[in-house]
């Protein structure tokens, strides 16, 4: 957790942003004084039910870790929205059900899911992952065939969460996780999603450096220059310009898309 978040957070709230944590929740207990007054919402990644999300997150008893956090924010403000984000990887292909009723039984407001990114450079990753760390985390092909199942059986048998909107994901989004991971070992053609994200949003990185999205290279950075100029300079229209969504090698492998309308 940052020192500086409280002042940041803060700061940014002045100006009429609203906040959203998205957290591992190891801190959560630890910081949630802090969190309670600065955050608007909250996003915790929740990576299966008990024994699968501590062996993702390689740490001894995360999940009740993240349980006592949550709740102990609920005690300050009952009211926030604490959502949580399941990264689908070999290691909890076959458990989505599992962890539908893991975040029911932390007292999540909801749940969604998206396919683990293994090909991009994105979230600190320069140069990407070597092949044998993608093997830990994408699905092969029997895998693919085990997940296809259980999403299947999730739309069967907790449809009406789906409709509720406890479970993000509509049926056919959940059902594009798969394809995803099928066109990685190159079964099927990839397919970019819909997406507007480098029209309506930037991308801040720790260092300053500005992109359309996550995905994207970067555009500036704003120890340079002000964001607006970045993202109304020549070179981020030119990008917006030349962006073809549908043709475009990295959007075709994004698992992570925004479309966002007023």
């Amino acid at each position: 957790m940052h020192t500086d978040l409280a002042a940041l957070s803060r700061l940014l709230r002045a100006e009429g942003v609203r906040l959203t944590l998205l957290t591992a929740g190891l801190l959560l207990e630890a910081q949630v004084a802090t969190i309670a007054t600065t955050m608007d919402d909250v996003i915790v990644s929740l990576d299966g039910p008990p024994d699968i999300h501590n062996q993702i997150r390689r740490v001894r008893e995360a999940f009740e870790t993240l349980g006592r956090g949550v709740r102990a924010l609920r005690e300050i403000r009952p009211q926030i929205e604490i959502r949580g984000r399941a990264t689908v990887q070999k290691a909890n292909c076959t458990h989505l059900r599992a962890i539908v009723a893991a975040a029911r039984q932390l007292g999540l407001n909801s749940i969604s899911f998206l396919a683990a990114d293994v090909s991009s450079e994105a979230f600190n990753r320069p140069g990407g992952w070597p092949a044998n760390r993608q093997g830990t985390v994408a699905l092969g092909g029997e895998e693919i065939a085990a997940l296809e199942q259980e999403v299947e059986l999730l739309i069967e048998q907790y449809g009406n969460q789906i409709e509720s909107g406890f479970i993000v994901e509509s049926a056919e989004k959940l059902r594009r996780i798969v394809r995803h991971f099928r066109a990685q070992l190159g079964e099927i053609a990839p397919v970019a999603p819909t997406c507007n994200a480098p029209w309506v949003s930037a991308v801040v990185e720790a260092d300053g450096t500005v992109r359309p999205c996550f995905f994207h290279r970067p555009i500036g950075n704003i120890h340079e220059k002000a964001l607006a100029e970045i993202v109304n300079g020549d070179p981020a229209v030119e990008f917006r310009r030349q962006l073809d969504i549908p043709a475009n090698s990295v959007c075709q492998r994004c698992v992570c898309s925004l479309h966002w309308s007023a």
